[in-house]
């Protein structure tokens, strides 16, 4: 696919204008602050790594959810186009990149996706659960962020979540051809577009999240939060 840069949990590969970003951490590519950090200086995921997550302090994990906050955003504003290839699940944490991507592209079959926060006993990180109305409407969002629920590609589909359901083996291919058809396009008229679309949902995000902050850290290290991560951290 022509040059590849190895970097830590994250593996790109180069394929002229595209560059497909790979989350190499195991088969879960469960999300941590390395991780975080890496994606940040430069996607699917069963989400945060709440083994490791689980036992910082709350200075540690403050630092780790600013950093996932500030990914969300930076990726949601990104002035090129992104296109998220799901070719495994895409739950939680490696939900939340899916839908700051510009679109989504998911295998068919047994491959869910969806946002299980509520179920742990905290609530959606505010920047995707605004980026989430933003792209299926107040009562799409609604059902997926209160109910917890996982979704199949037909599901999504019907939601207006993903954009595109094909054969595993298609899935890379595609994205990386509709990011060519959109690279193509004249750079600054499709930044200013994108710029257009969302600049309003940032613009709604970022007077809010240091008191959405302090929530969603109450809500991790309460009692509840506590008996239902560590019930969590056995399926790992």
């Amino acid at each position: 696919m022509g040059r590849e840069d190895d970097i830590g949990p994250v593996h790109i590969e180069y394929n002229d204008e595209v560059a497909v970003v790979r989350l190499a951490r195991g088969v879960t590519n469960a999300i941590n602050l390395e991780l975080v950090q890496e994606l940040h200086n430069k996607f699917f995921s069963i989400g945060w790594d709440i083994p490791e997550l689980y036992y910082f302090d709350r200075r540690n994990f403050t630092e780790f959810f600013r950093a996932f906050a500030r990914l969300q955003i930076d990726l949601f504003t990104l002035p090129i186009p992104t296109i998220a290839a799901m070719t495994g699940h895409a739950v939680a944490g490696g939900c939340i990149l899916a839908l700051c991507c510009d679109y989504r592209y998911i295998a068919e079959g047994k491959k869910f996706m969806g946002l299980n926060e509520v179920k742990l006993g905290v609530p959606i990180p505010y920047p995707v659960d605004c980026i989430l109305r933003s792209i299926a409407g107040t009562r799409i969002a609604r059902t997926m962020t209160e109910f917890g629920e996982f979704y199949l590609p037909e599901q999504l589909l019907e939601m207006g979540i993903v954009d595109c359901a094909a054969p595993l083996e298609e899935v890379l291919p595609l994205s990386v051809e509709k990011a060519q058809v959109l690279g193509a396009l004249p750079r600054n008229a499709r930044a200013a577009i994108k710029r257009d679309r969302t600049e309003i949902v940032e613009a709604q995000i970022l007077p809010h999240l240091e008191e959405k902050e302090r929530t969603f850290l109450d809500c991790w290290f309460s009692p509840e939060a506590r008996h239902q991560l560590e019930e969590q951290m056995k399926k790992f």
